[in-house]
């Protein structure tokens, strides 16, 4: 177990750099980008940041991004809990998978924005909207996860526990779980991105507060750089979620892939 750890430090050291490196590359290229096209319609990296850090100066985006990261967060766990319950029924039951299979198929056909204008038609222009919103744009991906997840569970590990009479313990934490993250995991880091973007998209279109709502000010007043701030400021958000919160998880509810 020891020897492992050398390979674990330095497995994480280089996902982390290799995640700095894409950055820095976006970086350049958008540097580029900037001088090709001019700061009238792409202003420079250093400019954004530099609207972004007066923003944060003032006091201005925290309540923005926290009532943002609320609204997402909210909306992807309501859509965790359903979604992945959901998905493991249908991937153990075939019952369950005819019944809400028709469910999924409409809720992934509808677009966002449709959800959106029921949304607001049903809770108004309050948290209900982003909410209810994220949720339905996440519930699709996340169940197709937890389905195939359960589904593609090995038949002879199965009989192997019930023949060796394994606790129902261990057969959760040590046999069907392992397996079932390793397709659950995907799923939520890309219904965690979609809640971002549905969710700033909602407040742009619904409310008077969050991220979505300074878009709104932003584009109103042709401020390409405080556009362009908030966006970064989401993007920096998300990206804190998923390898601080997220990818820790993962790891450590994976290292049974290290001692293969």
């Amino acid at each position: 177990m020891t020897r492992l750890w050398p390979g674990r430090a330095l497995a994480y050291l280089w996902s982390g750099w290799g995640a700095i490196a894409s950055l820095l590359l976006f970086m350049a290229a958008w540097e580029w980008a900037s001088g090709f096209h001019g700061e009238l319609v792409l202003p420079d990296p250093r400019s954004a940041l530099a609207t972004l850090g007066g923003l944060l100066g003032s006091g201005a985006a925290g309540p923005e991004l926290a009532i943002t990261a609320r609204r997402a967060l909210l909306g992807f766990v309501f859509a965790v809990a359903v979604g992945s319950t959901l998905g493991l029924a249908a991937g153990l039951s075939m019952t369950a998978s005819m019944m809400s299979r028709p469910i999924i198929t409409v809720l992934l056909g509808t677009p966002p924005v449709a959800w959106l204008v029921l949304a607001l038609l049903w809770f108004g222009s309050g948290d209900g909207t982003p909410v209810f919103t994220v949720f339905v744009a996440c519930v699709p991906v996340i169940f197709a996860g937890a389905m195939q997840g359960a589904r593609t569970l090995d038949g002879q590990l199965r009989d192997m526990a019930s023949v060796f009479r394994l606790p129902p313990a261990m057969r959760l934490f040590d046999l069907y779980l392992p397996h079932v993250v390793s397709y659950l995991f995907p799923a939520w880091i890309s219904a965690l991105g979609i809640s971002w973007k549905v969710v700033v998209m909602a407040e742009l279109l619904s409310t008077s507060d969050g991220v979505g709502a300074a878009l709104a000010v932003s584009r109103s007043h042709l401020d390409t750089a405080a556009t362009l701030a908030w966006i970064v400021a989401v993007v920096g958000l998300l990206l804190a979620v998923e390898y601080l919160l997220l990818e820790p998880v993962k790891r450590m509810v994976e290292r049974w892939r290290l001692t293969q």
